[in-house]
């Protein structure tokens, strides 16, 4: 029985480089790592590049992908069948073979449905968006609150029958219920005409019968089989359901705490926990963001990931406020710490020092202040408390900077041949 595991959490709003350190810490079991997703749906957006330069941005399946791990998709995970194929094909394309991918039969199941009624309610709300992807997610959840209307991956195992009536009760009898609900009096003709497509409903049928052939039904017991074991979070801690600035967030648990309820079931007893962000704080989508930047505040900055778009908008952006991060990283960790049987270690990873030149600016006790970036990093995780320090000068495992933290005297020890701008002395 597997009885320790690896998590990674972005303690932002998202974009901290989740996809990166699950790569990261997958790559040296390859084939023998599991990568397994809490929280959110395919509305992810995880980069990874390989050291030799390959990249791929994970929606759907874990990050782990490349090095070869497989992916669990857990009942906290709104899955999605047509996105989900997409991201099989893209992978196909790049010569990757998809790695077993097992989903628990309790996942939510997205459709069409829902991103209609996700796209159509952000473009009623005009410059009062929440910040939706516009891909369903939200919707999906809601929806399944209703056990008339609600469609699980248990449901794909009845058969295109079942499935195709299932659908066609969610689009006569949940979407007129809901934009009612909504106060959207029509949909226009596009979207209309969407609705009403039989064709349209086909297709997505068809598509969630070819999702359930390529995955495999399995319950987390599963994970037991496998040497490494990585939670892979989704989004940000900032942005989270109940502990970020509603209405400005996601229908998640952005968290450790779905993770806890994963790893219970699959008789993990400890976490090592890496809280994620970036040199720099950036925010895609709408919602308040504290000293908000009129643009990026590095030359150096490229992000081919987060590119403008009708939902999202640009990427925003911010100095890291420290105090902030602190307080909302030990929010969370508090969860893991109160979890019966599980026993959890606190790590923190910082991304994108190789974006922000010489010296990096910060926000600690209100006051602006400047370091040199691998400095920022160790007094980071010294206030933190942190286990461990991973500092990555660039887009690849090949990148990542591994040191134990001691925080009584500040020092690092590096376990990494990657040095650059690692200090000497952490005087600020």
């Amino acid at each position: 029985m597997q009885h320790t595991a690896k998590a990674v959490i972005g303690a932002s709003y998202g974009d901290e480089g989740k996809g990166l350190m699950t790569d990261y810490h997958a790559a040296p079991a390859g084939r023998d790592a599991i990568v397994v997703r809490f929280n959110g749906g395919a509305q992810a957006g995880h980069t990874v590049t390989t050291p030799d330069g390959l990249r791929h941005v994970f929606s759907h399946v874990g990050s782990g992908t490349l090095a070869g791990a497989a992916t669990f998709l857990s009942r906290h995970f709104v899955c999605h069948p047509s996105l989900f194929l997409k991201e099989a094909d893209v992978l196909a394309a790049s010569g990757i073979s998809l790695p077993p991918v097992f989903v628990d039969e309790r996942a939510p199941v997205s459709t069409l449905y829902d991103i209609l009624l996700n796209q159509a309610i952000e473009r009623q709300r005009g410059n009062g968006r929440h910040g939706s992807c516009g891909m369903g997610f939200g919707e999906t959840i809601e929806r399944n609150l209703d056990p008339e209307f609600a469609l699980s991956v248990a449901d794909l195992q009845q058969g295109a029958g079942y499935l195709l009536r299932r659908l066609a009760a969610i689009r006569d009898g949940y979407v007129p219920q809901r934009l009612a609900a909504l106060g959207i009096p029509a949909l226009g003709a596009q979207d209309a005409g969407w609705l009403a497509s039989d064709t349209a409903l086909q297709r997505y049928a068809h598509a969630a019968m070819q999702f359930r052939r390529a995955t495999r039904c399995a319950r987390p017991e599963v994970l037991s089989a496998y040497r490494q074991v990585m939670f892979e979070g989704a989004q940000g801690l900032l942005l989270d359901q109940q502990r970020g600035a509603f209405p400005y967030v996601t229908r998640s648990h952005t968290g450790i705490r779905n993770a806890l309820d994963v790893a219970t079931e699959a008789g993990i007893g400890t976490l090592d926990i890496t809280y994620a962000t970036r040199a720099y704080l950036t925010r895609h989508g709408a919602g308040p963001l504290a000293g908000e930047l009129p643009d990026k505040p590095y030359a150096g900055i490229e992000d081919h990931t987060n590119v403008p778009n009708e939902f999202q908008g640009r990427l925003r952006f911010a100095h890291l406020d420290l105090d902030l991060l602190v307080q909302t990283i030990r929010t969370d960790f508090a969860d893991a710490l109160a979890c019966p049987g599980v026993r959890a270690t606190l790590n923190l990873a910082v991304s994108c020092l190789d974006q922000v030149g010489p010296a990096v600016s910060y926000v600690e006790d209100g006051h602006l202040q400047t370091a040199a970036p691998g400095a920022l990093a160790a007094h980071l995780a010294c206030r933190l408390g942190a286990g461990r320090l991973y500092t990555a000068w660039g887009p690849s495992r090949a990148t990542v900077g591994a040191s134990v933290v001691d925080t009584a005297v500040a020092s690092l020890i590096t376990t990494s041949t990657h040095h650059k701008d690692i200090p000497e002395s952490l005087v600020f």
